[in-house]
């Protein structure tokens, strides 16, 4: 689990992270987005000890990541993938870090197999990478100590679709598995689909949080049906307050999988479903607009 109480960093005037508090439970993954420059990243590093708080507090399961005991066995951090030696090969790389946290040799063969990495290009020196193999170096290095939190930032970054695909999947398991999982990414359809939980977050503020499916369902669905006086009156009924749509169709104050299960009982034959919003991107936008660096500008 992680923690983050009133944490506060301010540099001169400018405050870059302001009195944000939230948390990332076990067997969930956390969704951190904003737009560039809203302190994401300012966040997560004091989140791991790289940056000094302000003020407030930033708990790593009960503790500040420093107080951890030997801390890579517990939180997988990656931060920024291409920080790493250019001159070592990816195994050298993985190696380093195994022996950092107590792990044999054999556990480096082990976490190169599951992000992906052949035996070839681990002994292919990390300057000579793509970004997309920077990434899975990275991120093997976060799991090689088998911690129970991964902070990830940008970890889907340069990895093509079959890489975002295996990445979504990853993370899926850690979570499905008992681990914490915060990420932080551009990429929000990929966030749509293995986040359960969001934060959103601009000019360093939190502008939103809570339950992904509960955050898109405040903008309500659009659903029509074959039969669409009966769809009106089951929406009704159900008390999601439908209204016509102009092209057809309702908006209703549900979820999708609400909608589904009213029209298994109902009989209904749905022929769209969907939200009313646009979904992730279009309550980021709305949300975040008047904190982008493209509009502040």
């Amino acid at each position: 689990m992680i923690q983050i109480e009133n944490l506060t960093k301010r540099y001169g005037s400018f405050t870059a992270v302001d009195d944000v508090t939230f948390t990332a439970r076990p067997g969930r993954v956390t969704g951190f987005l904003g737009p560039n420059g809203a302190g994401k990243s300012t966040a997560m590093r004091m989140m791991c000890g790289l940056t000094p708080a302000t003020s407030g507090t930033a708990h790593i399961l009960g503790r500040p990541y420093r107080a951890l005991p030997n801390p890579t066995t517990h939180v997988g951090v990656m931060i920024d993938a291409s920080a790493q030696h250019a001159g070592r090969t990816g195994r050298e790389v993985l190696t380093l870090a195994a022996t950092l946290v107590g792990a044999g040799r054999g556990k480096v063969d082990e976490v190169l197999d599951r992000v992906g990495l052949s035996s070839r290009e681990a002994e292919r020196r990390v300057g000579n990478y793509s970004l997309g193999m920077r990434q899975r170096l990275g991120l093997g290095a976060a799991l090689v100590g088998d911690p129970g939190v991964l902070i990830l930032d940008e970890p889907a970054n340069g990895l093509d679709p079959g890489g975002i695909h295996w990445m979504r999947e990853l993370l899926r398991g850690y979570a499905r598995d008992g681990g914490t999982v915060l990420l932080s990414s551009h990429l929000l359809s990929e966030v749509e689909q293995v986040a359960d939980d969001l934060v959103l977050i601009g000019r360093g503020r939190i502008v939103a949080q809570g339950a992904k499916d509960e955050l898109l369902a405040e903008a309500g669905v659009v659903v029509d049906a074959t039969d669409r006086a009966a769809l009106h009156a089951a929406l009704e009924r159900a008390g999601f307050a439908p209204v016509a749509r102009p092209r057809g169709g309702f908006t209703a104050t549900a979820q999708t999988a609400q909608i589904g299960e009213l029209a298994l009982a109902e009989g209904l034959v749905i022929t769209d479903l969907g939200a009313a919003g646009g979904g992730l991107e279009e309550m980021f936008l709305s949300l975040t607009a008047d904190d982008a660096r493209e509009v502040a500008a």
